[in-house]
């Protein structure tokens, strides 16, 4: 079972700092269009796509596009995105309750034949009453996931190649039908800690995504939607959502996690828990739990920092410390049966350059990653060779950052 690496796109802006802490200032209705904050960068397409580029040329599998009020539409700007990149695929955060279920298959059919296969979705069932409603969404938490199922069994329906019926309580079809289904059908990552999302994942997900918890956790998580899936009779995989700071030395890594705290006062910290602390998501409220909204012992397991949580909803952890720690940190959860590492780091472009160049060989060394073509394999050099041999194009030597 080799190790799939992901990244993230930040389409609610980026920078050299939690930049999610804007969110809370003033409820978010302002942003940092009026009050500018030093060292955030707007979510433009020129500067996504850098990060998509790198993405691509360092080895990642895919990148994680999010959903919400305060982001880019993730369908538009990743299809987008498909014409600047070659390999690179979208694992596409979207709403079921915001869209027609047979609509939705034929957008990911469409989204296929142009990308040429790099689409995976990831469904949000959402956890925030307040950020539902400005969508038009009135369901409570566990009808929302009761829809989702719903939602899940209509769009394989209607990939199946011919019209498909379904009579449930949120969703009544009729002879639903993607012309021309998806190939491949994209994989369905899912994510959900209540006892309402266990048996959605467990009945209609590729993948369980959970936030980075510590292992422990993680592996109990696992064992829950493991045999909730096998009393429907399938397999599910698993994947965990976390932030890195790997530096050449922890001491460099951990330096970097402190300056990013040093940058946030106590009344930015305090909103942020207030506000975090009225969801309704169970994943948010044991992202909160880790830490308990106080800067003080942090490291709530080995190289695992819980102090983006302090500020930012959803994925509150990083990893965080030298490139060979964070790779036996990443071993740690491969063994208790987690495949996809969907990872992130503050600013994303730069965080992106310090896992791929530090990280990634050390697991590649470790037997842990299926080889990645090189984008320049084949390729010939003005004088015949390939690209990459000697005496084609000059050979670029990472310095270790």
């Amino acid at each position: 079972m080799s190790v799939h690496l992901h990244w993230f796109l930040p389409t609610g802006g980026d920078g050299r700092t939690l930049v999610d802490r804007h969110a809370y200032t003033d409820g978010g209705i302002r942003r940092d269009r009026i009050t500018p904050v030093s060292g955030v960068r707007a979510p433009d397409i020129e500067y996504l796509a850098q990060i998509a580029k790198a993405a691509e040329q360092l080895g990642f599998e895919a990148v994680l596009t999010p959903t919400g009020t305060w982001c880019e539409d993730a369908w538009l700007t990743t299809v987008a995105l498909t014409q600047v990149t070659e390999r690179l695929k979208f694992l596409v955060a979207f709403r079921p309750g915001v869209i027609s279920p047979v609509l939705a298959a034929q957008m990911a059919a469409t989204y296929q034949r142009i990308s040429r296969g790099r689409l995976l979705l990831n469904v949000v069932t959402g956890g925030d009453s307040t950020e539902q409603k400005r969508f038009g969404d009135h369901l409570d938490h566990d009808r929302r996931y009761a829809r989702t199922d719903e939602f899940l069994q209509v769009v394989r329906g209607v990939w199946g190649g011919r019209p498909f019926d379904f009579q449930g309580e949120h969703y009544q079809v009729e002879g639903g039908l993607t012309a021309l289904p998806p190939d491949p059908l994209p994989q369905i990552f899912f994510g959900g800690s209540s006892p309402a999302a266990g048996p959605v994942a467990a009945r209609n997900v590729d993948v369980y995504l959970t936030w980075g918890e510590p292992p422990e956790q993680v592996r109990q998580k696992i064992e829950w939607i493991r045999g909730l899936a096998e009393k429907e009779g399938r397999t599910v995989r698993f994947g965990v959502r976390l932030h890195t700071i790997s530096r050449d030395s922890s001491k460099e890594a951990w330096a970097t996690a402190h300056r990013l705290l040093d940058d946030l006062d106590p009344d930015t910290v305090a909103a942020a828990q207030q506000a975090l602390g009225k969801s309704e998501s169970v994943g948010q409220q044991r992202m909160l739990a880790l830490h308990g909204g106080s800067r003080d012992k942090l490291e709530i397991s080995p190289n695992l920092w819980a102090g983006v949580g302090l500020v930012r909803g959803g994925a509150g952890t990083a990893l965080v410390g030298s490139h060979a720690e964070v790779a036996d940190r990443i071993e740690e959860y491969h063994s208790l049966g987690i495949e996809h590492f969907v990872l992130s780091g503050y600013p994303h472009l730069e965080e992106a350059y310090w896992f791929g160049e530090g990280v990634r060989p050390e697991l590649a060394a470790r037997g842990l990653l299926d080889a990645v073509p090189s984008p320049v394999a084949g390729l010939p050099a003005a004088n015949g060779r390939p690209a990459s041999a000697p005496g084609g194009a000059p050979l670029l030597i990472a310095g270790g950052r």
